[in-house]
């Protein structure tokens, strides 16, 4: 979606932004929060990629006070995980289905998501968010794709994409995303 509005637009991609992973990466942040017993406010790591089932935990950067989580249990997140971390992203993204499952619908949790997006923009606030941008040239993606990186939003719009050091295994899901979006929008005529 987020691509189709940049080619039906006309507008410089950094004036492009898709809500991306924002909220997934919030429900991340909660979920380690919960399993630590410590505040949200404390957690911090991304979701990024696609929004949803083929999203990609970052668990390379997911660290407390510094502290990653991998330096204290270098299997994090895989299915040698003696802790189970790889169950939190689960959790992230079988959450909006048990919201739609149970209710309907899950518009509260991605509007006050949006509205997090926009309090940066309006606001100058200079916050990084998981959205959806351009990646090409990120992380060995070569086609034009938009998926969610660490991005710094103000009220310029979209002004850095956050290199994050990511590890081969990371790189390898994000590069899988981008060739199965890709795959489908490259059928797209007349954009």
């Amino acid at each position: 979606m987020t691509y189709v509005t940049w080619k039906l637009s006309g507008l410089p991609q950094n004036k492009v932004i898709g809500s991306g992973t924002n909220l997934d990466s919030a429900r991340f942040r909660y979920m380690i929060s919960q399993k630590l017993d410590i505040n949200t406010s404390s957690c911090h790591g991304y979701v990024l990629g696609e929004h949803g089932d083929s999203s990609v935990p970052i668990w390379s950067g997911v660290n407390v006070a510094g502290v990653t989580l991998q330096s204290l249990n270098p299997a994090i997140g895989t299915d040698k995980d003696p802790e189970n971390w790889k169950n939190v992203h689960k959790e992230v993204v079988a959450s909006a289905y048990d919201v739609i499952r149970l209710k309907g619908y899950t518009n509260w949790a991605i509007g006050m998501s949006v509205a997090d997006l926009a309090e940066s923009i309006l606001k100058n606030l200079s916050k990084v968010h998981p959205v959806s941008t351009m990646v090409k040239g990120f992380y060995g993606i070569e086609n034009e794709v938009f998926l969610s990186l660490p991005c710094v939003l103000n009220s310029q719009g979209l002004v850095q994409v956050v290199n994050q050091k990511l590890t081969d295994d990371e790189k390898a899901q994000l590069q899988k995303s981008a060739e199965t979006l890709w795959n489908i929008q490259k059928d797209l005529k007349d954009l």
